[in-house]
């Protein structure tokens, strides 16, 4: 459905990195590595954080052009498919923002819980 590990494979490639770049600044072998731009593994929304971060763009990027990419079929005399692929590449973006989101809200509930023990820890402590 979504074309996430050619699109990662593309972004590498703009910047210059190869893949045994990318797979030790990630601590996994060059294979492993090769294995995700091949989407014959599946990728963690950590490790697409950790990706995008090596590649210094944004997670949603990897989701541009995800869709079929159709440019000149017509239907009934007008460019049906573009409109609709166009439209499933801004859900995917809408998704991948509210995924973002989630993922800062957890990491903030994280930050407020070591707050919280470091002040019972405090009170404890002579």
């Amino acid at each position: 459905m979504y074309k996430i590990g050619v699109n990662i494979r593309k972004v590498r490639e703009l910047r210059g990195y190869s893949q045994e770049y990318v797979a030790n600044k990630l601590n996994i072998s060059q294979a492993s590595y090769a294995r995700m731009e091949s989407e014959d593994t599946k990728i963690t929304v950590d490790r697409l954080f950790q990706i995008a971060k090596i590649l210094e763009t944004n997670v949603s990027d990897f989701f541009d052009n995800s869709g079929i990419n159709i440019h000149s079929q017509v239907y009934n005399g007008e460019a049906y498919c573009n409109g609709y692929i166009q439209n499933l590449v801004v859900e995917n973006k809408d998704t991948v923002n509210k995924l973002i989101e989630l993922y800062k809200a957890q990491l903030q509930d994280k930050d407020n819980q070591i707050q919280y023990l470091k002040s019972l820890l405090a009170q404890f402590t002579p």
